[in-house]
């Protein structure tokens, strides 16, 4: 069903920031109201991103109202919030089409819109970005005006603070606008919040605070006890001592709800001078009750009916990786009370709801913070423990000096469980996982595998948790070709790879998922078909004895071809010598893969059965 815009008449209004700019602030209630509304309509029609945008329209509407926007910055982290942001600047007809192929881009994108300053999907980068461009502003000295909004999982990552510790000792104009959405706000407590933050960021008090300083700037004694007066006057009433310490002027809490209150505030705070905070108390999900009382599992959503309080409910799926893996943690956690499983903030998306509940002693979600879960592991390890690392492929690159430094040059028994490897499809670029094989195959010490289905998975857990050093298991988003798990554990010999078809002239030495892809394509050019399971190392005798019988050798992954698994083969046949047999590599591009559904991205790059066919038929006649 397609929305009508005349259902929302205040809201058809506002089609761009200048025609919101246009409205009186008496109208804006009703329009919060609107884009609640549409928002809802719009992502329970097309799936994605709710709980988080629900929370933020107040706040979107008197950021666009109080700032000139596009001409002021104002930069969105990750950009799950970022949904009523989109609506109102010029993209409200095509939200239809959010998260899907050739449609708009889940998060902030800077190719889409000049409102999108900086294209997101990673947390924690909005502060050290708006730096930036807040130094650039004021060596312009055009009057621009830059705002980061970040919400309160966002600063629990280093990069967050490193930022904050920047700006506050460069003292540039700048705000940072922390929204927060873990604690609600009782009217009582709302009202004196909201009071206080219209006298901290009102003229007089701004006039007295910078006054003040010049007047004791001659007398140091007496300064530093007017400085700590006014941090204990404030500690009493405000949580913004840590702030202050960064060299913030803080502001807050205050109700993120009540865009009045939101507009006189920051149309306060606009030509404030130095780091500014606010400090915004919003509800994820608000306005929509079943996303209020549920915001993780609102946050992200597939096609439902706002008419019902429940999201539908999946159709008996077969078992995902992240299921099997969150399987065999459990399982493993029973025989082994030295494993401890460790997540950056992706309990739900890694499988380990119900791991966290059954082994809550052995379980530890240290919030989004890539690097210091790699670290922490090795200080598990050095301690006698078996810590298993369970994260997305994209996200471990924000950690991969301390995978090197922290685990692989001393040897360390860490497991890394990779989920989200390859193609994970709606998210796009910044989220699929392209090049984990690139990134760890460089790295000594370290073993790396890649499960062709299901009950592997399981296995090369197994045999990653025995191993005595750093190992990686890395695995799709969803299923592969619903192979049923061996509830038994079975270690692998490492390095080994699997023959599933003899065949003749062509070799298909397939690593990880792909392999339900390239089997039939093996059937049909009466290829050999060899499951490689061992990314590093290499099962050697198995590919000089592949050499020895074939005259082409075709390696498939779903990683970046450059540096990936068939380069590691490229790599062997090199230093071997092995120069008689043509070898073709089969992996994703050189180029940054877009988003949509993982079987149109398949179909798109030639990763299906019949793309692959094609390149090997084509490579064969050449």
């Amino acid at each position: 069903m397609t929305l009508n815009i005349k259902d929302y008449p205040t809201l058809a209004l506002a089609d761009l920031p200048p025609q919101l700019r246009q409205l009186e602030q008496q109208q804006l209630p009703e329009l919060c109201d609107e884009l609640r509304q549409y928002l809802l309509n719009s992502v329970s029609q097309s799936s994605g991103h709710l709980a988080s945008g629900l929370g933020a329209v107040e706040l979107t509407v008197a950021l666009h109202y109080v700032y000139n926007t596009p001409f002021d910055k104002l930069v969105w982290d990750v950009g799950h919030q970022a949904y009523p942001h989109k609506i109102l600047t010029g993209r409200r007809e095509k939200m239809s089409t959010i998260r899907q192929f050739k449609g708009l881009h889940p998060f902030p994108w800077r190719g889409e819109s000049e409102y999108d300053v900086l294209s997101v999907g990673h947390s924690s980068t909005s502060i050290g970005a708006a730096l930036g461009m807040a130094i650039a502003a004021e060596k312009e000295q055009q009057g621009r005006k830059v705002v980061a909004v970040i919400g309160d999982g966002a600063m629990t990552a280093g990069m967050a603070f490193e930022a904050l510790n920047h700006a506050g000792a460069i003292h540039n104009d700048m705000l940072v606008i922390l929204n927060d959405n873990e604690m609600s706000i009782s009217e009582n407590v709302g009202a004196l919040n909201n009071s206080l933050a219209n006298i901290l960021s009102g003229s007089l008090y701004s006039s007295l605070r910078e006054g003040g300083k010049k007047v004791l700037s001659g007398m140091p004694p007496i300064k530093e006890l007017a400085r700590r007066a006014e941090e204990h006057l404030k500690g009493m009433v405000v949580p913004g001592t840590l702030f202050e310490e960064f060299g913030f002027n803080y502001i807050g809490p205050i109700d993120g709800h009540d865009v009045k209150g939101l507009v006189r505030t920051l149309s306060n705070m606009r030509d404030l001078k130095g780091p500014q905070i606010l400090h915004v108390m919003t509800k994820k999900g608000k306005g929509y009750l079943p996303a209020e009382q549920d915001p993780i599992g609102y946050h992200g959503v597939p096609k439902f009916d706002p008419s019902q309080d429940n999201l539908p409910k999946s159709k008996g799926a077969a078992p995902t990786f992240s299921k099997v893996f969150g399987d065999w943690l459990c399982d493993m956690a029973a025989k082994d009370k030295k494993l401890m499983g460790i997540t950056p903030a992706m309990r739900e998306g890694s499988g380990m709801v119900r791991f966290s509940k059954e082994f809550p002693e052995q379980y530890f979600d240290v919030a989004i913070a890539e690097q210091h879960a790699v670290t922490f592991a090795a200080g598990l390890a050095i301690a006698g423990y078996q810590p298993v690392v369970a994260i997305y492929s994209t996200f471990l690159q924000r950690a991969y000096d301390q995978l090197i430094h922290d685990v692989a040059i001393q040897n360390l028994p860490v497991l890394f469980a990779i989920d989200r490897a390859g193609i994970v499809g709606a998210d796009g670029p910044t989220h699929q996982g392209a090049f984990d094989l690139s990134y760890l195959r460089t790295v000594p010490n370290l073993v790396i595998m890649a499960p062709a289905n299901e009950d592997e998975c399981r296995q090369m857990l197994y045999t990653g948790h025995l191993h005595q050093g750093p190992a990686a298991v890395r695995y799709p988003r969803g299923g592969a070709d619903n192979t049923p798990v061996n509830s038994e554990m079975t270690a692998m010999e490492i390095g080994k790879a699997r023959v599933i078809r003899e065949g003749k002239k062509i070799a298909i030495l397939n690593f990880g998922s792909l392999l339900c892809k390239a089997a039939p394509v093996a059937e049909q050019l009466d290829a050999t078909l060899v499951d490689m399971r061992f990314v590093k190392p290499l099962d050697e005798a198995c590919i000089k004895a592949l050499v020895a019988e074939h005259d082409v050798l075709v390696t498939v992954e779903e990683n970046a071809i450059q540096g990936g698994a068939g380069s590691a083969v490229n790599e062997f046949l090199f230093a071997q010598q092995l120069n008689q047999v043509k070898v073709l590599n089969i992996g994703l591009p050189d180029n940054f893969v877009e988003q949509g559904s993982q079987e149109q991205i398949y179909d798109l790059l030639g990763l299906d059965s019949k793309g692959i066919q094609q390149k090997i038929e084509r490579f064969c006649q050449a």
